[in-house]
């Protein structure tokens, strides 16, 4: 960084660094035993919370300089928040990271490709359904023209790194683009009516993993719920919100928000732990706005993932039936962690005649995955995923079930990296309850 990048930063960080939320850490190391990168950097303490921490008091007190090695530190942070629930004091690390990257990448002259790259992905496309849709297809065009069978057999993969090349064989069969375009905006309850509820379908989950998306309403609708999907909801800004970009994740979050609130309904469902984790974060990231701050915390005490709701609608007491296999749960970070929902994923696998649930060894550490750490930071991703590989592989499923589509893409990665695509296969929960309902009553 050259000298007015670091004083541009340094005012920023006295600025806008919640300091008192700073002062909060008692520098215990709690957190160290859970944090991920802590433990694969051979016990660095500049990779762990409690030492991020203190390098973010350290810039605001004028101590050090916000130099390429404090960037890199908070780069190589999952943002999983598994320190959370350990902290006896609760500070809010999730919060303290995102301001911090926020200030960093909003005032470091960043290469222009990288500049271009990000404007990009989170201006360019995230936001924009329609053009999500556009780049979806074209994937669907890859896959189903014989155009990825060609590149396969052509060597041009060779080019790219490992982690690229086996997630290009991992990639969901995309739906169609009148699939996508068609989606239902409400759907009927199938048994008696217990709850009204609006589905967050987001971004990724509505193109590349649309089928989930189905699968949750007709699940929600086996539940007794009728659904509402409002038309003009769109990213989360979770991605955005996570690398720095924080006005662009406040401005989704007010679509978000004027979507939602004409929706008179009980709960706003999720079923991708990163997205809802974030939703949820909605009052904090508007806490500072009058006009909008009240709107978001009505929308964030709404928000309940799709485990929750099945249980609390006593889903997991119906008959569900699948044929004789070990299941393993392997947790979302922030579904755990952000929306602190953990047991009822564990109860409606539990509930499943004919498998066994075994439980995975550390199924709350992180994968890898966290949004596109696996793509900026891929060494460091693959060495956390090899261990969640042999925790996995100590588990003897046959089946590792997740609740968030990038852990899903990681597990999968996973398991083709380790040459067990033949007899492990790793699924949403949502695909697997539905599958297992409709076997047992249909």
């Amino acid at each position: 960084m050259n000298t007015k990048e670091k004083e541009r930063i340094q005012q920023d960080f006295k600025e806008k660094m919640d300091y008192d939320e700073l002062l909060n850490c008692m520098r215990c190391g709690f957190c160290l035993p859970s944090c991920p990168t802590y433990i694969e950097s051979d016990y660095d303490e500049v990779h762990s919370p409690r030492g991020r921490i203190a390098l973010m008091k350290g810039v605001v007190d004028g101590v050090i300089e916000p130099d390429e090695d404090v960037k890199q530190s908070l780069d190589m942070c999952l943002g999983c928040r598994a320190c959370e629930p350990v902290c006896p004091a609760g500070v809010n690390y999730g919060h303290l990271l995102e301001q911090a990257r926020d200030v960093i990448y909003q005032n470091k002259d960043l290469p222009k490709h990288v500049k271009a790259i990000r404007n990009v992905a989170f201006k360019g496309l995230f936001p924009h359904q329609n053009r999500m849709i556009g780049v979806t297809n074209l994937l669907g065009f890859y896959q189903r023209s014989g155009v990825q069978q060609l590149t396969r057999k052509s060597g041009i993969m060779k080019l790219f790194p490992d982690s690229l090349r086996t997630m290009e064989k991992v990639l969901p069969e995309v739906p169609k683009r009148k699939e996508m375009k068609n989606r239902p905006r409400y759907y009927k309850p199938l048994q008696q009516k217990k709850k009204k509820v609006a589905f967050f379908s987001g971004c990724l989950m509505d193109t590349m993993f649309l089928s989930t998306n189905n699968a949750t309403a007709k699940l929600l609708q086996y539940a007794g719920c009728e659904i509402v999907v409002p038309e003009n909801q769109g990213c989360c800004g979770a991605l955005h919100g996570h690398s720095g970009e924080k006005d662009q994740a406040k401005e989704l979050a007010k679509r978000n928000i004027k979507a939602f609130e004409k929706a008179e309904v009980d709960y706003i469902i999720t079923n991708a732990g990163g997205c809802g984790a974030f939703l949820v974060d909605y009052k904090h990231l508007l806490k500072d706005e009058e006009e909008w701050k009240e709107r978001a915390e009505n929308l964030s005490l709404k928000i309940k993932d799709i485990s929750k709701i099945l249980v609390e609608l006593d889903f997991h007491k119906k008959p569900l039936k699948l044929d004789q296999q070990i299941i393993t749960y392997q947790d979302s970070c922030h579904l755990k962690n952000g929306q602190k929902t953990f047991i009822e994923p564990r109860q409606l696998l539990e509930a499943i005649q004919g498998s066994s649930y075994v439980e995975m060894k550390d199924a709350s550490r992180c994968c890898g995955s966290a949004g596109i750490y696996n793509l900026v930071q891929p060494e460091m991703s693959m060495q956390i995923l090899d261990y969640k590989m042999e925790k996995t592989k100590e588990a003897k499923a046959k089946t590792v079930v997740t609740a968030n589509p990038g852990c899903l893409l990681q597990m999968k990665l996973g398991i083709e990296r380790e040459g067990l695509s033949e007899e492990v296969e790793a699924v949403h929960i949502v695909d697997l309850l539905l599958k297992a309902y409709e076997e047992a009553n249909i």
